[in-house]
């Protein structure tokens, strides 16, 4: 085998498959933190429920940083983040019904195409990888920003334009999502962009 072959078949060395990391377990205060978040609603807190959410919104800042800085990535960690990520925000969609019904159906299509885009991204990498997308793309991390700044308008009854314009990034980061999905060969974690996505398709492409 010639040393060009052998390089080429050398693989990318992927990250352990280990739970007990600090980034890991800001998803798992993510996603219980969710749920509390529910409970605050129900009882009629809406300062709390922002200030909930800004502080579980933090921790999938954080928790990406971390594992590059304390050199913790993990196989099972952008999943455990995606299920922390899809249950807060569901948390937060719960937290909007009992505490503000009216906006729910006044933004209701602004909301729904939010969350149709993303049940199709979901659906799309189901049917072709057999699992959910983990890509961690940069414009998810734009409409992190976005949402936040939604969230603190919509709760503090200033406007209802920062959410619409957050549920108008979701879904094109959505499409984005099942365009990566359609161009990788297979599942793969941290895809920053599409580009990115048809650079590595190119690479493995013989």
């Amino acid at each position: 085998m010639s040393p060009t072959a052998s390089s080429k078949a050398v693989s990318v060395p992927r990250p352990p498959d280990r739970w007990a990391t600090l980034p890991n377990a800001l998803c798992v205060i993510r996603f219980i933190g969710s749920w509390v978040m529910v409970g605050v609603a129900v009882a009629g807190l809406p300062h709390w429920v922002v200030g909930m959410f800004l502080f579980l919104a933090a921790t999938d800042w954080v928790d990406g940083k971390l594992a590059i800085l304390l050199d913790q990535r993990s196989s099972i960690g952008p999943k455990i983040d995606t299920i922390a990520d899809v249950t807060l925000y569901a948390c937060l969609l719960l937290s909007l019904v009992y505490l503000r019904s009216d906006l729910l159906l006044q933004e209701a299509g602004w909301i729904g195409l939010a969350v149709l885009s993303y049940a199709g991204s979901c659906g799309f990498s189901l049917l072709k990888f057999k699992r959910f997308p983990s890509y961690h793309t940069r414009a998810a991390k734009t409409c992190w920003l976005l949402m936040i700044v939604g969230v603190i308008a919509v709760f503090l009854q200033w406007s209802t334009w920062p959410l619409r314009i957050a549920m108008l990034g979701v879904t094109l980061t959505n499409i984005e999502a099942m365009l990566i999905t359609a161009t990788l060969k297979q599942p793969e974690s941290d895809i920053r962009s599409f580009r990115q996505a048809r650079r590595q398709r190119h690479r493995l492409t013989p």
